[in-house]
């Protein structure tokens, strides 16, 4: 399927997130089940090892081996300094936490972390469905889709960017990425519109890309 070359670029470009600033330089005190590192391992090119380094690492920064709402509010801050993150951070929250019990472990935060600088075009856009998808219920309604273009819009303080113009962008994209009319998003139906360079569609996901993926 053929893909833009900007699009290309951002999804595939071997890229440090910003987010992964959090990874530090100095010893701690690992603990990781044997579970844990194999599927690490086996999600990601680390071998057991280097999984184990990374987790040291981790508890530097995390010394109960997990991220909590304040912090990676903190990490925000950090990246986006004298901006107002608010409004979209727990949208990019959703995508670490997996299992939706309000912290990203360290297992939840490297797949994220490997995907994002590694993956395929088509295993990043799943991993950013989840920051539309705010009801994680599998789909995204239009309802979901203009939250997160306000949020967004909010926080890159885009000009001229008036409810009219977020609203239009926000439906735009919603009948580009809803091919069969039945009124919800599923993520093959987004992946399908992003990866077939649909204009709006592919727009408003290298808006939410360059949020915490940095140059």
């Amino acid at each position: 399927m053929a893909v833009s070359k900007k699009m290309k670029n951002k999804l595939s470009l071997k890229k440090r997130p910003r987010l992964s600033s959090i990874m530090g330089c100095i010893n701690g005190k690992p603990f990781l089940t044997e579970e844990d590192i194999e599927f690490i391992a086996r999600n990601t090119a680390m071998d057991r090892d280097n999984v184990e380094s990374q987790y040291q690492n981790f508890l530097t920064q995390h010394p109960d081996g997990r991220i909590s709402r304040k912090s990676f509010h903190d990490m925000m801050k950090d990246c986006y300094p004298g901006t107002d993150t608010e409004k979209l951070e727990k949208h990019i929250f959703r995508m670490y936490d997996k299992n939706n019990d309000g912290h990203i472990d360290f297992r939840e935060f490297m797949i994220v972390l490997y995907i994002m600088s590694s993956g395929t075009p088509e295993e990043n856009l799943k991993q950013i469905f989840r920051v539309f998808d705010i009801n994680n219920d599998g789909s995204i309604s239009l309802k979901e889709l203009k939250r997160i273009v306000k949020d967004l819009f909010h926080l890159i303080n885009e000009e001229n960017a008036d409810q009219a113009s977020q609203d239009v962008l926000a439906t735009t994209a919603f009948s580009e990425m809803d091919e069969n009319n039945d009124g919800l998003i599923t993520q093959e139906e987004f992946i399908e519109a992003c990866m077939r360079q649909k204009k709006f569609s592919t727009m408003l996901t290298l808006r939410i890309i360059d949020i915490f993926v940095a140059e």
